[in-house]
C-alpha cells in the first residue's frame, strides 16, 4: 500500500495523475445534422422488404448518419453548421431472387446496380445565416472502378464513397 501511496504522489507532483478536466453538461455543439425522410419511403427500404424480407433492416441508417456528420464536420470552417435531410437511399448492389434457395436474399453487387443518395443540404455561418443551400442526387455508375480497395468488407463503401465525394468539394462547391 505504500507503494502505491508514494508511486501516486510522484505522479501527482509532475502532473501526470491530474484527472482530465471535463465541464459537467458542456458538450461540443454539433456542425452536421443528419436527418431520414421518410426512409420507410426509401428505395432501399422497400426493395429489402420486398426481395430479401429476412434482410430487412434499417440498422444501415445510424451507420450512414454518423459517417456523414464526422466526415461532414472536417471540411466546415469554425462556426459552420451543415444540416442534411436524406430523402432517398438506393444501396449498391440488389437482390435477384430468381436465383431461388440461399441466393433469393443475398445482396448482388453489379455495375447495373449503382449506389444513389438523394439529399436536401443547408449550409450555415456562425451567425446562423445560409450561404448555401440546394438538393443533390448523388450517383457513380462507375462504382466498381472506383478508388474503394475490392478487398474491403465494409457494407457501406460505396455510399461512403459517394458521400466523400460530394464533401471533397468543400462548403463553397457543395
Amino acid at each position: 500500500m505504500k507503494v502505491r501511496t508514494a508511486l501516486f504522489t510522484l505522479l501527482a507532483t509532475s502532473g501526470l495523475a491530474t484527472p482530465p478536466l471535463v465541464l459537467a453538461g458542456a458538450a461540443a455543439p454539433q456542425s452536421v445534422t443528419v436527418t431520414y425522410d421518410h426512409p420507410e419511403h426509401f428505395t432501399e427500404t422497400r426493395e429489402e422488404k420486398a426481395l430479401a424480407p429476412t434482410r430487412a433492416s434499417n440498422d444501415y441508417l445510424a451507420t450512414l448518419k454518423a459517417y456523414i456528420e464526422k466526415r461532414g464536420a472536417k471540411m466546415l470552417q469554425p462556426g459552420q453548421q451543415l444540416d442534411v435531410v436524406v430523402t432517398d437511399i438506393d444501396r449498391a448492389g440488389s437482390f435477384e431472387p430468381w436465383h431461388g434457395g440461399a441466393m433469393r436474399e443475398v445482396r448482388i453487387i453489379k455495375d447495373i446496380y449503382p449506389p444513389r443518395i438523394n439529399l436536401h443540404f443547408k449550409l450555415l455561418d456562425a451567425d446562423g445565416k445560409v450561404i448555401r443551400e440546394g438538393d443533390r442526387k448523388l450517383r457513380d455508375p462507375g462504382f466498381l472502378t472506383s478508388n474503394t480497395a475490392p478487398t474491403s468488407t465494409d457494407s457501406l463503401r460505396y455510399e461512403k464513397q459517394l458521400i466523400d465525394r460530394w464533401l471533397r468539394k468543400g462548403p463553397d462547391q457543395l
